[in-house]
């Protein structure tokens, strides 16, 4: 994997942690009712989710990738398309929506059980793992090799958008509740997906 596809993977990967969601709104709520750290702390049931997915995404693409170009094609073709529907979705967002999560119990056991369910119940990110992180892999090395890198960098970029919510969750909930800035940061994601999918379609692997 060299670094041009890591410069491309690394901010497109970041929007999609960063973009609004069942877990990222559930981290704010859980930072406004339990603290900080408590909510960072049940973060890692969701991360717990995304590596198993993570996993049998490298286990089961592997053989396709190696062994179909055309495949590996149609991959990326739908891993681009899902990031434009994504954009689309985040540009037309009503911000004046209901996005109240249930209140959940205070035990940390079990706001990392929620954060698990929710995040493995995502439809989204399972197309995540078997849609997006396969246009950064290079079909000629080592494909579960390229998938640990990429995995273990999704999963520190995760880390860190579940520490920006809760912060946010702490510090800047009335910004955060406001139509205006919730629609800025909604479009702001909008457009890094909406870039980088651009890209990934342009882009030619020689």
């Amino acid at each position: 994997m060299d670094l041009p596809t890591l410069i491309l993977f690394i901010p497109a990967c970041f929007a999609l942690n960063m973009a609004p969601g069942p877990n990222n709104l559930l981290s704010v709520s859980n930072s406004t009712r339990y603290g900080f750290r408590t909510s960072c702390l049940a973060g890692f049931g969701r991360l717990l989710a995304f590596a198993g997915m993570i996993a049998l995404a490298s286990a089961g693409l592997a053989v396709v990738l190696q062994t179909s170009e055309l495949l590996f094609y149609g991959i990326k073709i739908l891993g681009a398309g899902y990031l434009i529907y994504l954009a689309i979705q985040l540009w037309r967002a009503n911000p004046d929506a209901d996005t109240r999560t249930q209140s959940a119990p205070v035990s940390l056991r079990a706001l990392a059980r929620q954060e698990f369910l929710v995040a493995a119940g995502n439809p989204k990110a399972i197309l995540i793992f078997t849609a997006f992180l396969p246009q950064f892999i290079d079909p000629t090395r080592g494909v579960c090799a390229q998938f640990a890198v990429l995995g273990a960098l999704f999963l520190m970029l995760e880390l860190i958008a579940i520490s920006a919510y809760a912060y946010m969750g702490v510090h800047m909930r009335r910004w955060f509740a406001e139509p205006k800035g919730k629609r800025l940061f909604n479009r702001g994601c909008a457009v890094l997906l909406s870039a980088a999918a651009s890209v990934l379609l342009t882009a030619r692997r020689a």
